[in-house]
């Protein structure tokens, strides 16, 4: 098995709070079992302590430990992985070995006479015998980890030359903390990747510090770092501009366990930002949070990194936008600053990159102040998806339901009659199969009153000659909501169908001239509408669709919610169960005039190719239904 080693190089810089400035590359030993890996820096990290943390779902043992010697004038962080199958005597060769070599580089910097030459220990090695692994006061030997701290761990220490260091068992650690490039004032700034293990985000304790360059160009040199925020994020002002930010972190558990501090600084200081944007006026129709039987509700294609920041984008898709504004550390400032002003209880978001759901989303909007929970429906292999956030303060998560239309079809007994027809056309039903479309639902129940609220949310097949393939796609979504929906009134035990409304948000893809439309808000697409030879090669006849829901769009038919320089059009909706549901608001999309300040969008102060709706819905009266 290949086991990994991991090895830093590190400067260190001793003021009142250690500062830690690491440059760490990446480099492959063609040696058995030995890799090298980059990860984070620990050089606050006690003196005399060894940290071993294995997952039990690993055979992984990492090993850390820092060791400082003056007489030998080395002070380095050490980092191992390990096999747990792995006899004691073999991991601390290696050990022994990894502290030999930053012997000999010392003498050979420093050109210490009183130190032998490499060629010179070939006999008798520098700290052979003297690195042991005890319990108590009694040597391990001819014994593998798995039997060690599968005993008892107390009394475990590692003796280095002439010093003990005690032995921790999955101590909270991080194993990754990197700072975003792009930090602009006026935004949320936050770890772009903060990886952890025995640890809890919400039981960690964050500091940030700000500092400018100083004359000598090393930051390293800096006396005094001004503290200006605490917690894992901090929202910069105007005042911060040239500033580079240090985040201090100390990850915890809910045990009350707290691990060794690790610090980064920004690569670059924090930068002006792009002024007023025009989500920020969206913002002054969503000051307030509903409440009762109320709900706010934010559909929006984000633009996936993927599709955003490439040659192809940079040059065809979007050549009007500066290349800075297209990079995914510049946008999300943008997109999290404008998804947390709705202030909304459901956030329905598509074009989700997997990343900037695990790194961005869930950290900002599932603290304990936005308070939302996060599902990501990825489509197929492809690296995003579309994601519904919800606020955990207002609803309880009642089903999650993800699946791939295109691998169903075949499958499912409820779409039987309609992949009948499908099938004849042997070109249409390879093309809609082979789809990573993705239909994600959601059933959640209000906290504040009996509703439940079941949410679809999708992101439709884009193809300019596919109308019929999307026409297709959302009649099998509903026909799979009908089937779930008439389930759910039995599961639920519901005495009023009332009690269940339907939302179904996304990114369709579709004009509102389109079948589509015309299926959600009439019930029915007839046998010989035009989206059915969309492309004469895969024509369909004798297929007609409906459902049994009233359905209307909360937004209407907006002239834009898409805008480019090459197409612009009304793509986007949330339907919603108008017999079950009333409107109470909209907030007004941009203007055009605002769309084109930059010709088109995505821009400096957009974002995304695509605008946010936001619509304030609510529950009607059940005896009012009735009548």
């Amino acid at each position: 098995m290949v086991l990994q080693l991991l090895e830093r190089r590190q400067t260190f810089v001793f003021f009142p709070v250690a500062h830690i400035f690491a440059s760490v590359a990446k480099r492959f030993i063609c040696q058995s079992y030995l890799r090298i890996a980059t990860r984070a820096h620990h050089t606050n990290s006690p003196m005399d302590k060894v940290y071993f943390r294995n997952d039990s779902h690993s055979e992984e043992l990492h090993i850390n430990f820092r060791y400082v010697n003056a007489d030998l004038k080395l002070d380095r962080e050490f980092n191992f992985c390990r096999r747990m199958s792995e006899k004691v005597e073999d991991a601390l060769t290696r050990i022994r070995g990894n502290i030999e070599k930053e012997i000999f580089k010392k003498a050979k910097k420093t050109k210490n006479k009183s130190l032998p030459q490499e060629s010179e220990l070939s006999p008798k090695p520098l700290v052979d015998g003297k690195i042991e692994l005890l319990r108590g006061e009694h040597k391990l030997a001819d014994i593998t980890f798995i039997d060690i701290l599968g005993d008892t761990t107390d009394s475990l220490n590692l003796r280095i030359l002439d010093r003990n260091f005690q032995v921790v068992i999955n101590q909270p650690w991080v194993v990754n903390l990197v700072m975003p490039t792009i930090i602009l004032a006026g935004f949320t700034v936050y770890p772009s990747k903060l990886e952890m293990q025995f640890a809890e985000r919400s039981y960690c304790k964050g500091s940030w510090f700000k500092a400018k360059m100083p004359a000598s160009g090393n930051l390293k040199q800096v006396k005094k770092w001004l503290h200006c925020g605490d917690g894992l994020s901090y929202n910069t002002c105007n005042e911060d501009v040239g500033y580079f930010l240090k985040l201090v972190l100390i990850p915890g558990n809910s045990q009350g366990q707290f691990g060794p501090l690790v610090e980064q600084i920004s690569k670059g200081e924090v930068q002006v930002g792009p002024g007023r944007c025009p989500f920020e006026t969206r913002h002054c129709f969503t000051k307030q949070r509903l409440g009762g039987d109320s709900l706010r509700i934010v559909s929006y294609n984000v633009l996936a990194d993927l599709y955003a920041d490439s040659d192809y984008s940079r040059t065809h898709l979007f050549p009007y936008c500066p290349a800075y504004a297209l990079k995914a550390d510049y946008r999300k400032q943008l997109i999290l600053k404008e998804i947390m002003g709705y202030n909304a209880d459901i956030i329905c978001l598509q074009e989700v990159d997997v990343k900037f759901f695990n790194f961005d989303l869930q950290p900002i909007l599932e603290d304990d102040e936005q308070a939302f929970k996060g599902l990501l429906a990825q489509k197929g292999t492809c690296g995003e998806g579309v994601a519904t956030f919800y606020n955990a303060k207002r609803f309880d998560l009642f089903e999650t339901r993800n699946f791939n239309i295109g691998e169903n079809i075949k499958v499912l007994t409820v779409f039987r009659g309609l992949w009948q027809k499908i099938q004849t056309n042997e070109k249409l039903a390879e093309r809609i199969c082979d789809r990573s479309t993705t239909l994600q639902l959601t059933l959640l129940k209000m906290k504040e009153c009996q509703y439940y609220l079941l949410v679809a949310n999708t992101h439709l097949y884009f193809h300019p000659d596919a109308d019929h393939i999307r026409l297709l796609q959302i009649g099998l979504s509903m026909l799979y909501i009908e089937d779930m929906y008439r389930k759910l009134i039995i599961q639920l035990n519901l005495n009023d169908e009332n009690q269940l409304a339907i939302v179904f948000s996304g990114d369709f893809n579709s004009v509102p001239e389109c079948g589509i439309f015309r299926l959600m808000t009439e019930g029915f697409v007839e046998d010989d509408f035009i989206d059915w030879r969309s492309n004469p090669e895969e024509a369909l006849t004798g297929v007609f669709l409906k459902q049994p829901f009233r359905m209307q769009s909360a937004c209407g038919t907006p002239q834009y919610t898409n805008f480019t320089h090459a197409f612009a059009a009304c793509l986007d909706y949330i339907f919603y169960q108008s017999d079950r549901l009333s409107v109470e608001q909209i907030v007004p999309l941009p203007g055009l005039e605002e769309l084109k300040s930059h010709k088109a969008i995505p821009s400096v102060v957009f974002p995304s190719d695509h605008v946010a709706l936001v619509a304030d819905l609510r529950f009607k009266l059940m005896s009012q239904n009735a009548k």
